[in-house]
């Protein structure tokens, strides 16, 4: 098994750790990036810290995660950096509804009139501004957004040739979603899975009254996670899977860069041995 580094692991798969979420965020959340192309219809357009991902079909755009309110600006820089307009953008998606993937959505969906797309269970705290359940940082809010769409585990998100389908796996969120499609990669089918955060990142183990199925779920999507086939991961905090030193490699030749089939089991179980050791904590 690929041993990610605990630092990588913390931070990416983090959305509000303590210390992040006492302090300012990371300045890297939203330190500007050029956007670059992951495979022949998926483009990265987040910042340095904080991903959010451009996928393209006839000239139309479904675009997923607005990371921080502040980065909506840079995102939609770089949506016009690779020549498309921001009306081209039809459909948004979230992963999750936490503030450093979601606060950025409301201005997105202002500003290109898209259609928000999210997971039934997140619903509440996407419209509310709110995440739900006990977290041991407090609340963390983000600008509401409506959702104009709801979808339920397993359903398919279309546009033009697009197919996502998005898997429920809560946990780190009740709706925390994996979106999940085929794309081509120099021609060649790839796999390719956006993975919910799977962290403990604050969330009450244990006395969670706001949300009292925490650990099934947790346990749950680890169990999905770990069944599911991927040749292409792509997480929200671009750290976990080292997306930038991927993309160097890319640019030095290494065509296969971002295409690595085990990464994603190497993922779910160091995550669910962080789990079971947080877990032991608590009840102690």
């Amino acid at each position: 098994m690929r041993k990610i580094p605990v630092s990588a692991l913390a931070l990416a798969f983090s959305i509000n750790s303590g210390a992040c979420a006492i302090a300012a965020p990371p300045a890297i959340w939203s330190q500007p990036t050029k956007p670059f192309k992951i495979t022949d219809n998926i483009y990265y357009v987040g910042t340095r810290g904080l991903a959010s991902y451009l996928l393209l079909s006839d000239g139309r755009a479904i675009l997923l995660d607005g990371t921080l309110a502040e980065n909506a600006g840079p995102i939609e820089d770089n949506i016009e950096a690779l020549g498309f307009k921001l009306e081209d953008v039809k459909i948004i998606l979230n992963s999750h509804a936490h503030y450093d993937h979601a606060a950025g959505i409301a201005q997105l969906k202002r500003d290109t009139g898209a259609t928000f797309i999210a997971m039934e269970q997140d619903k509440r705290a996407l419209e509310s501004g709110t995440p739900e359940g006990a977290t041991n940082y407090g609340v963390i809010r983000f600008p509401a957004v409506k959702v104009d769409k709801v979808l339920h585990d397993g359903d398919v998100v279309a546009l033009g040739e697009l197919r996502m389908t998005a898997t429920l796996t809560p946990g780190h969120t009740k709706g925390c979603t994996t979106w999940s499609l085929k794309d081509t990669d120099e021609g060649m089918e790839r796999q390719v899975i956006f993975p919910c955060s799977i962290s403990v990142a604050g969330n009450a183990l244990v006395g969670n009254r706001g949300y009292p199925g925490i650990v099934a779920d947790f346990r749950t999507s680890f169990e999905r996670l770990g069944a599911m086939k991927a040749e292409i991961v792509l997480p929200s905090h671009p750290q976990v899977t080292g997306l930038f030193e991927r993309k160097a490699k890319l640019d030095a030749g290494d065509k296969a860069a971002f295409v690595e089939p085990g990464l994603l089991h190497d993922i779910v179980e160091q995550s669910r041995i962080a789990f079971e050791k947080e877990l032991e904590a608590e009840q102690k």
